[in-house]
């Protein structure tokens, strides 16, 4: 079973799309596992975004996520970092396909709305840093049998 982590970001947030990007990822099929609403600081924004250093995006990136709240999120499922990664759209909004989240609420790259892990060893380290073992909550749902063939 993979996990990814989805990051609500501050733009999302802010235009009250928390609601809605949890309610894709349910409909889609997935596992809610964690979440946590919090003021990033720059130590985890450095730390999380450190592939990023050096670029001329890097430190408005950093800016950006630690100016307002973030909803974090772990999501788990069969083929979870694609299917969140599908339901989320390409990186560039105006690249992402019809009735994904970013097609459909926004505009420019620097605010796209998410964040998801884009590999499986992503999703486990990202979550990692995020979240503690004792954040994650091992459950299942009934309707899990009509969602997944094992």
């Amino acid at each position: 079973m993979e996990r990814s982590l989805v990051l609500v970001k501050p733009d999302g947030v802010q235009r009250a799309l928390v609601g809605e990007v949890v309610s894709r990822l349910e409909r889609r099929g997935l596992r809610l596992v964690a979440a946590k609403f919090i003021q990033v600081s720059k130590e985890l924004a450095e730390t999380h975004y450190g592939i990023h250093k050096g670029k001329p995006f890097y430190d408005g990136l950093i800016e950006y996520i630690i100016s307002a709240p973030v909803m974090a999120m772990v999501w788990e499922g069969p083929s979870a970092i694609a299917a969140i990664r599908q339901t989320m759209g390409a990186t560039r909004p105006t690249e992402a396909a019809p009735g994904s989240l970013r097609h459909d609420f926004a505009l420019e790259v620097g605010r796209n709305l998410t964040h998801a892990s884009d590999t499986p060893e992503n999703g486990a380290s990202e979550v990692a840093l995020w979240f503690k073992k004792e954040e994650l909550v091992d459950w299942n749902r009934e309707v899990d049998r009509w969602v997944f063939e094992k």
